[in-house]
């Protein structure tokens, strides 16, 4: 048999620190045969000349370059087809190779001439504490894994390629090209542990991956500089289709006048981010400067909606000195902290605004709880979620006149609110139907049990939550397999159509215990959670453990509207939700005031927010002038 070659591609975008070790991994293989050839996918940081001296002293390694990020599946791509040879390797930059890893490959490819590709094991998740030195093995796919990783493989060049940025963003390695290739043959194992998946934060599936520290399509796009809409799939996430799901918002483009503002938002957006479109339909120039390393739930640019002009981290005060926005609307949550501290502290002469949803207490356990009180202190105007986070927080403040707005942090777009309504499930059954978005937050298995007695479903939504919760689920479903019902995520543009057959929707479930003492407030008490607008789309009653005697923000909302079912057991649930007449009056209030819980409906309160704003700066500033 003739020897074989193997080209072994490496995509590498800014890991000029890893790309040394990973390619005299190479050199040191017992197999000679091969070439590298190198994808730089748009990398910034200092790579061609960490492989400079490489290339100039071992022709066997070739370097070419993409103008720009064009992701992992396009980098793979035209690897292949720049390679010399029809035995195919991978090795990303932050990845290595042991001794034999090439020849146990290459021989099990040889000796099965049926196979399309051979798999060796792989050490993985190494880590480093004060009391050894751990890591995993595998003669497969890594533990709970559903592929193989890109350096345990060698395959046969096939006529298949691998999906590219442009159909799809994934972590999954199977849809992007394993399972595309198994009809060409088998898949043979070296049974020999011969290469490192390396464990570090950025690797690409960390960066995908809703459920690690950090994860998600805007971290992805963060970190890639990706400025288009993508369809985007982590294996622990929903399917988020960024050209279907602006489809619905129809705003009107920026069209400035003399009056409008410039607005620059510092930090993040959180949950509905494109609600400040309804800024720009008012004629209000956006800029962002956004938090690195944002969650999943942490909404930064590049924004796939609106007219946002991001500000780059590097040297951003001279770029804001540049623009001289007329205000800094600075939000939202506790990862915001530092980076909205940071551009207060500045004193740059703008008027500065903190709108801060939640949380206080993650602020204290995280050591920022100095940089909030300091950014409710002495910014000019402060943004609270309801009248009881004001309250609460102004216990802790100076005595002096305070500047401030009421304002909830994430309210959807009006264009969420549709007319269209679907016929109750409860109807058709007679029994009742109840809805879940997201987290069963504060649901015990053996309530799932006692609400099953009294006929009375769970319909729960959210692909993530089912990952999250699947414990939880797997005993819900032994407890009440006919009463638990399982969805993937619903898309805001679907809410009021999916969610308006159930008969009520779940908020969070606790138990209060501060008695009417403010000091005595958790977050459970202060919170309005996200959900509470979402199933506000849907005209939806709000199920919540009847907290009386206490001060619960999220009951004090629902009674102010009459929107409300709060129960003190399961069978006084079963009562209320049975009581049509009750019930009925209670979703017709939640129709006629679904509107609050939009942005655009504050919209205008919350612009002549930021004039009163402006306006006081000014006064303050020409009195200390004078």
């Amino acid at each position: 048999m003739e020897a074989q070659h193997i080209s072994i591609i490496i995509p590498v975008y800014n890991q000029a620190s890893f790309i040394r070790r990973a390619i005299v991994s190479v050199k040191k293989q017992d197999f000679l045969d091969w070439e590298i050839v190198v994808i730089n996918d748009g990398s910034t940081d200092n790579l061609e000349s960490v492989l400079r001296e490489f290339m100039d002293t071992d022709s066997r390694i070739r370097y070419y370059e993409n103008e720009r990020n064009e992701g992992m599946g396009y980098s793979l791509n035209k690897g292949i087809e720049l390679a010399s040879y029809d035995y195919i390797a991978y090795l990303p930059a932050d990845d290595i190779f042991f001794k034999n890893h090439l020849s146990s490959l290459c021989t099990a490819l040889d000796e099965n001439p049926d196979a399309v590709l051979a798999y060796s094991g792989l050490r993985y998740e190494y880590y480093d504490s004060i009391q050894a030195s751990l890591a995993k093995t595998t003669f497969e796919k890594i533990e709970d894994g559903p592929h193989f990783q890109l350096v345990q493989v060698l395959h046969r060049k096939v006529d298949e390629t691998w999906v590219e940025r442009a159909e799809l963003v994934t972590d999954d390695l199977n849809f992007m090209f394993w399972g595309r290739i198994k009809s060409f043959g088998r898949f043979v194992s070296t049974n020999q542990v011969s290469a490192e998946w390396v464990s570090h934060p950025l690797q690409r599936h960390k960066i995908i991956n809703e459920l690690g520290s950090w994860g998600g399509i805007h971290w992805y796009k963060q970190y890639y500089k990706v400025k288009q809409r993508l369809r985007f799939k982590s294996a622990s996430g929903h399917f988020i289709n960024e050209f279907n799901d602006f489809k619905t918002l129809q705003y009107l483009p920026v069209v400035r006048s003399s009056g409008s503002l410039k607005i620059l938002l510092v930090g993040e957006l959180a949950y509905n981010a494109e609600r400040i479109c309804a800024l720009e339909e008012q004629g209000h120039q956006l800029y962002g400067l956004w938090i690195g390393h944002p969650y999943f739930f942490n909404a930064v640019g590049p924004l796939p909606f609106g007219n946002v002009q991001d500000i780059p981290m590097d040297n951003w005060e001279a770029r804001v000195k540049e623009i001289q926005p007329d205000i800094i609307y600075a939000q939202l949550n506790s990862y915001a902290v530092p980076l909205a501290h940071e551009v207060m502290q500045r004193n740059l002469g703008i008027p500065f605004v903190w709108h801060f949803k939640e949380g206080p207490f993650v602020c204290r356990q995280q050591g920022l709880w100095d940089r909030l009180i300091d950014l409710f202190q002495n910014s000019d105007g402060q943004i609270y979620i309801n009248e009881e986070n004001k309250v609460w927080f102004e216990q802790f403040l100076d005595s002096e006149k305070r500047n401030s707005f009421i304002l909830d942090g994430d309210l959807p777009s009006r264009f969420y609110f549709k007319e269209e309504k679907t016929e109750l499930l409860s109807e058709k059954d007679g029994q009742i139907h109840t809805v879940v978005s997201g987290r069963p937050f504060g649901i015990e298995p053996n309530d799932v049990k006692e609400m099953s007695k009294q006929d009375i479903h769970l319909h729960i939504y959210g692909d993530i939550s089912h990952k999250t919760y699947k414990l939880w689920l797997t005993q819900v479903l032994n407890l009440a397999p006919k009463h638990v019902h399982l969805y993937h995520n619903c898309s805001p543009a679907q809410w009021t159509k999916v969610l308006s057959q159930y008969d009520a929707g779940w908020l969070h479930v606790f138990q209060s215990a501060n008695q009417g003492e403010l000091m005595k407030m958790d977050w459970m008490d202060l919170n309005l959670p996200a959900r509470l607008t979402t199933l506000a789309t849907a005209g939806l009653p709000m199920i919540q453990r009847d907290n009386s005697g206490n001060i619960v923000a999220s009951q004090n909302m629902m009674k102010k509207f009459d929107t409300g079912v709060f129960f003190k057991d399961f069978e006084d649930l079963g009562q209320q939700l049975r009581d049509k007449a009750r019930l009925r009056k209670i979703r017709e209030n939640c129709w006629n005031n679904r509107m609050y819980f939009s942005f655009d409906y504050h919209v205008k309160d919350l612009v002549d927010f930021f004039r009163k704003t402006i306006a006081k700066k000014r006064e303050e500033s020409s009195v200390a002038v004078w």
